[in-house]
């Protein structure tokens, strides 16, 4: 019974960064004494388990010289292993080759009901090459560590229009949205929510704990898509789409715009891009009737495309 204890005890601590001792023995279903006696066991085992006294005192695992066994649930051992799988692809860089190493030793300890799980999924997804910009592992995990203990980040930026800056934020939510991954943050020197794309955030540097403020919104996925969308551009249009939104969802990924429901039959999209071409391209492979309400420079642009296209099927 204790070893079983002790397996719940250290599985609840990599769960968490902190706990209090009443927490733990609540979780357990056991008194704090016999709790003290367990954290000594697992620090006989070679587990760093540090303590801390007083009103804010508790309990947290250290990192020792060597790994602690992991303990994952039937659905965390599958993420991990796809996770493995798709940065020995390529996605992530930098740590590929000790991708798969890692995914060698998970495998061969995987029960067969999970390993066929995993198999399938790889059988039925296909890598595609293309031009986005990867993301430095150190720099995706230094962030994901500043999320998960509430630390505050400083880093260099590259902003939109190429104007390099320092940064000090404190990050909320990693998000990965169209092959790419952005950070959504309460930037301290312009008190305000600010999203920001990884792969230009340069010499990340963890700082002092912070207390999470209110969160800008309770769905944070549909947020930080809609500030992806609605970012700085020159160029921003407004067009009414005569089609179900949910097909028109299939040709406009929320990276690109955002769309609003008008009826059953028809929603409104609303996009940004640098140039007027940009736009007329993205309306046009939508592959639906139309109607433009701004900018007014947007049917000349169409217009051209169209005439363009025409000439190139030699019927203009």
């Amino acid at each position: 019974m204790t070893s079983a204890r002790l397996l719940r005890l250290l599985s609840l601590f990599q769960s968490r960064r902190d706990w209090t001792g009443a927490e733990l023995a609540e979780r357990l279903e056991i008194d704090v004494r016999t709790l003290r006696r367990d954290v000594e066991r697992l620090r006989e085992l070679g587990y760093p388990v540090h303590a801390a006294r007083g009103v804010a005192g508790g309990y947290r695992l250290g990192a020792g010289a060597a790994l602690p066994p992991l303990l994952l649930d039937d659905e965390e051992a599958v993420a991990v292993a796809v996770g493995l799988r798709t940065a020995a692809a390529g996605t992530v860089t930098g740590i590929e080759e000790s991708s798969v190493r890692a995914l060698a030793k998970l495998e061969q300890v995987l029960p067969a009901r999970l390993r066929s799980r995993v198999t399938a999924l790889q059988e039925a997804t296909v890598t595609m090459a293309g031009g986005t910009p990867q993301v430095d592992h150190a720099t995706l995990t230094a962030i994901a560590a500043a999320c998960r203990d509430r630390q505050r980040l400083r880093f260099d930026y590259l902003a939109f229009r190429g104007e390099a800056a320092r940064r000090h934020v404190e990050p909320l939510r990693l998000a990965h949205l169209g092959r790419r991954w952005y950070l959504l943050a309460w930037d301290v020197d312009r008190a305000d929510w600010r999203t920001f794309r990884v792969d230009r955030v340069d010499t990340p540097s963890l700082g002092a704990r912070f207390t999470p403020r209110e969160p800008p919104a309770a769905d944070l996925a549909a947020y930080i898509s809609r500030r992806v969308a609605s970012s700085v551009y020159r160029y921003r249009a407004r067009v009414t789409v005569h089609a179900p939104i949910s097909r028109v969802r299939q040709r406009v990924s929320p990276t690109m715009g955002t769309l609003t429901p008008i009826d059953d039959g028809s929603c409104l999209l609303e996009v940004g891009a640098d140039s007027l071409e940009g736009i007329a391209y993205l309306v046009g492979m939508i592959g639906a009737e139309f109607e433009v309400h701004e900018p007014p420079e947007l049917p000349a642009a169409l217009a051209e495309l169209a005439g363009r296209l025409l000439r190139g099927a030699g019927v203009g």
